[in-house]
């Protein structure tokens, strides 16, 4: 079995251990966004430990929606590359738990719909879009 490898940043650590530590009664809200969230558990392309990441919460269908942002940085987070690598996930919802699969979604017209329901559910987006010099890759995770 892998082992956890928790995060480095410590407002993500935090966030996970109190979001699962409560079985999903609190931390279901991204820090001080007031905004909910959820945990995604996927496997790590490099080290194939086990890694959490809360991400806003953006529910379309029986999907959920991951957007790379990472705050419009130059960058994509490494989470990205465990997601291309390795699209069997975990999506913590509050008290439910399912096993989803993730795919990357890069054309239009159905990025822009997944996308557009992303700035919808966080209007932050939008600036992390204009700052960024990369494109912001958008992920469904869907069950299997």
């Amino acid at each position: 079995m892998a082992e956890y490898i928790p995060a480095a940043l410590d407002w993500v650590r935090e966030q996970v251990e109190l979001y699962e530590g409560s079985g999903g009664t609190k931390g279901t809200t991204l820090r001080d966004t007031g905004l909910p969230c959820i945990i995604v558990t996927h496997t790590g392309n490099k080290t194939g430990g086990i890694r959490k990441i809360p991400v806003m919460r953006v529910k379309v269908g029986k999907g959920y929606v991951i957007v790379g942002s990472y705050g419009g940085r130059e960058k994509n987070p490494v989470w990205v590359y465990n997601l291309r690598a390795n699209p069997d996930v975990e999506i913590r919802d509050a008290t439910e738990v399912f096993k989803m699969r993730v795919r990357e979604v890069e054309n239009d017209p159905e990025r822009k719909q997944l996308w557009d329901a992303s700035a919808k559910a966080f209007p932050p987006y939008l600036d992390y879009e204009k700052k960024a010099p990369r494109k912001i890759p958008v992920f469904i995770a869907e069950p299997v």
